[in-house]
């Protein structure tokens, strides 16, 4: 307790010193934080195989490669972002300039999950280093190789008063909680989202909260279909489904449900063999508890393709289960896995009047071609961010805000939207002293009468 609460106090000081307020001091660190990923490449892979047998093509496209495109985006127009934005200055202000200053907020905490521990433990980070800001940075328990890893390069890069990596379990996290935090970045379930606002709001310190939920894909009458079937499969099992922005269920169109399921059943092979519990490449679940709860779901509905499942292993198959109803428990929570429940729909005006009355999802995705209906969709329901004919793809656009509204989050970022996360606008407005208008002072029905002409 007493080393976390001086890391953070030597943090403080470091802020208060200046040093990050330099735009050359920021891009130093952002141009380290990527040499320090291309000086560690083999070792990361290393680290996600052993955490979650990660191939190194699925490190390199969903944890490595986007680091380094964030930081080079970063890099690039930080300059830009780091100037003063001109506001516009109303009659009544007259002979002032008026303009908003972006300052760091300070000492900042970044939890990361586990699902993708390199990826989420950086990506913000790399957001708070370009606002000016210090870090803390607290990796997932869950996948210690990764976290031993991350610890090990932050601390040979960087001097801890500036980014510091923080170990060890939940009990480990609330004592980081304890601390006076100028702003935290938490990304996890909504269950331990509460947790962290709750703590936050002890010292009133700001949050952006990256969470989940069950985000559905809508394939209607007129999508086609062998893409649109080849795209889910991709965005489900990418990491065996454990992505914040996984379809978690498909609501698909009764006429064309069976050719879905087909081409589905065809596309999942392609990808992973016709033995998935075999395939070397495949992720396996994070934990023994995570993967018997999976397990547990294999009961819900009929299972169309898939259900294998290996103990020792922790590897389970992609699986689709058919006849889901929302009774069912896998229908209760976020699945977080590489099951996906099917169910049908007759009219898009039935899905969008339950869909849009159910706790706000992190993401949607709907697959057809009339704008018509695209727009419907998107209109009538609320989630933090989607794809028309696609999954996944829309968080990997720098130039797109990335987040959760109501239960699955609040904040965004990515690109610009990082830098804005963690930087505070701070309004500010020059006044002249060449002269001084009078009729904002009391006194003098002259002056009544001009500013009720002028204010209304």
């Amino acid at each position: 307790m007493q080393d976390i609460t001086m890391l953070v106090e030597q943090q403080r000081s470091f802020f208060y010193s200046g040093s990050t307020l330099d735009y050359r001091f920021r891009t130093k660190q952002l141009k380290a934080l990527k040499q320090m990923l291309q000086r560690y490449e083999q070792e990361i892979y290393i680290a996600l195989k052993e955490d979650l047998n990660k191939s190194s093509y699925e490190a390199l496209t969903t944890e490595i490669g986007f680091l380094h495109m964030e930081i080079d985006y970063t890099i690039k127009h930080l300059k830009e972002w780091m100037e003063l934005e001109q506001a516009d200055t109303p009659i009544t202000h007259k002979g002032t300039k008026n303009y908003i200053q972006k300052e760091p907020y300070g000492v900042t905490l970044v939890i990361a999950p586990w699902n993708y521990p390199l990826h989420l433990a950086i990506a913000p980070t790399i957001g708070a280093i370009a606002a000016g800001n210090t870090v803390v940075m607290k990796p997932s328990e869950y996948t210690t190789s990764t976290s031993s890893l991350l610890s090990k390069m932050i601390y040979d890069t960087f001097d801890t008063n500036f980014i510091a990596v923080v170990e060890g379990d939940a009990e480990v996290s609330k004592k980081l909680l304890e601390q006076k935090f100028d702003y935290i970045f938490f990304t996890g379930s909504t269950a331990v989202g509460k947790i962290i606002m709750e703590q936050a709001s002890k010292h009133l310190t700001p949050v952006t909260l990256e969470l989940g939920g069950k985000s559905p894909v809508i394939v209607d009458k007129d999508a086609n279909i062998d893409l649109a079937a080849k795209r889910i499969v991709w965005g489900k099992y990418t990491n065996a489904g454990q992505t914040c922005v996984a379809p978690d269920y498909i609501y698909v169109h009764e006429k064309v449900k069976g050719r879905l399921l087909k081409a589905m059943k065809k596309h999942i092979k392609a990808f992973y063999g016709k033995q998935p519990i075999q395939n070397n490449d495949y992720v396996r679940i994070v934990s023994s508890n995570h993967f018997k709860r999976l397990e547990a779901f294999l009961t819900n509905g009929t299972i169309v393709v898939g259900g294998d499942t290996d103990k020792e292993t922790l590897i389970m198959e992609p699986t689709i289960l058919d006849n889901i109803t929302w009774e069912d428990p896998i229908m209760q929570e976020e699945i977080f896995g590489p099951l996906l429940p099917v169910l049908t729909f007759s009219t898009l005006e039935e899905i969008v009047d339950r869909l849009k009355r159910m706790d706000k999802s992190l993401a949607l995705y709907y697959f057809g071609e009339k704008e018509k209906n695209q727009h419907y969709v998107f209109k009538h329901i609320s989630f933090g961010g989607g794809c028309i004919n696609d999954t996944l793809y829309h968080l990997a656009n720098p130039h797109l805000p990335f987040g959760g509204v109501g239960t699955s989050g609040m904040g965004a970022y990515h690109g610009k939207y990082s830098f804005e996360t963690f930087s505070h606008r701070k309004s500010i407005l020059k006044q002249t002293t060449k002269f001084d208008i009078p009729i904002r002072y009391p006194g003098g029905k002259i002056a009544e009468s001009i500013l009720k002409r002028v204010m209304k």
